[in-house]
């Protein structure tokens, strides 16, 4: 459950970017869609993610996103951004203006530069945790190459130097083995394909993406999933499988953006290089999407 002292709990989801036609950032669209999923029973938004497409924005565009997801937020919703950068330093500077804007914590990747070994692992989550918001971690050794592995974590927690990790790997055993070196270190969901194993190993949270089209089924999917219900939540798992291990895939933001079309929220265009789907990833998505809607899933 979130707490005012454990904000990151819940679902967090990363949010998906709005542009106009000449893709510009849509940040009136941008708000809305975060009142909307704050009315739809979300906990929160992670803002300036790769689903929001962070890596194509510039600074200013960036700096906006956060500050106006949280004047879009009502009172105890939450506000987690991204705070990933090549350069420790830069990263402080994002965890500084979050905390400006009134984010209540970040989600930081390690050094994504080069593979960086354990010891600049740990001086890169130093130097970003004496900013002072809470840090969560995320683990995403496909992208990154640097794996947050459950001794590396549990170092990393033991100093004091995060609060929980954002789970991408896949391999819902290092849940098991997470809560026996650090003890305390909260799980979170990290991808959508997994979150009813990981509900079942105990995450407290999930930052989401496929909620922004589907954030009412979403949430019963997690609520269930997270309270012992897993008998329950099975048929409704695999009614959305199909949908969310899109999550897990290359073509994640293009897939999230084209099933919010789908179901009457503002997905629209990427920013190059990523383009539109084509063929039969499109169709896969189009029907699987339609076949959630045709079964009263929002």
């Amino acid at each position: 459950m979130r707490t005012a002292d454990r904000p990151w709990r819940g679902i967090h989801v990363a949010t998906a970017l709005p542009f106009d036609d000449d893709l510009s950032v849509d940040y009136d669209g941008f708000a809305e869609h975060v009142r909307w999923l704050s009315e739809n029973g979300m906990d929160g938004v992670t803002p300036n993610g790769s689903l929001g497409e962070y890596q194509t924005l510039t600074a200013e565009e960036r700096a906006r996103v956060v500050e106006v997801a949280v004047s879009a937020s009502p009172d105890g919703f939450g506000i987690m951004p991204g705070v990933a950068a090549y350069g420790s330093a830069e990263t402080c500077r994002w965890i500084e203006q979050a905390a400006q804007a009134g984010a209540q914590s970040v989600l930081l990747l390690p050094p994504n530069a080069y593979r960086a070994d354990a010891d600049t692992v740990v001086e890169h989550y130093r130097a970003a945790a004496a900013v002072g918001l809470p840090i969560v971690a995320y683990n995403n050794p496909y992208d990154t190459k640097v794996d947050l592995t459950p001794d590396l974590l549990a170092r990393l927690f033991a100093e004091g130097l995060i609060v929980a990790v954002k789970e991408f790997t896949g391999d819902v055993r290092r849940a098991y083995e997470i809560a026996e070196l650090a003890p305390g270190l909260d799980v979170l969901v990290g991808s959508d394909d997994v979150v009813l194993e990981l509900g079942i190993a105990g995450a407290v949270g999930w930052i989401a993406g496929y909620p922004n089209a589907l954030p009412v089924a979403s949430k019963k999917l997690y609520d269930l999933a997270t309270s012992g219900q897993a008998h329950a939540a099975l048929p409704l798992y695999r009614d959305l499988h199909p949908l969310l291990r899109w999550d897990s895939k290359t073509e994640f933001v293009q897939a999230i953006k084209a099933s919010m079309d789908l179901a009457g929220r503002k997905g629209g265009a990427c920013r190059p290089p990523r383009h539109a789907l084509t063929g039969a990833a499109a169709d896969r998505v189009t029907a699987a999407t339609k076949a959630a809607l045709d079964k009263g899933y929002c």
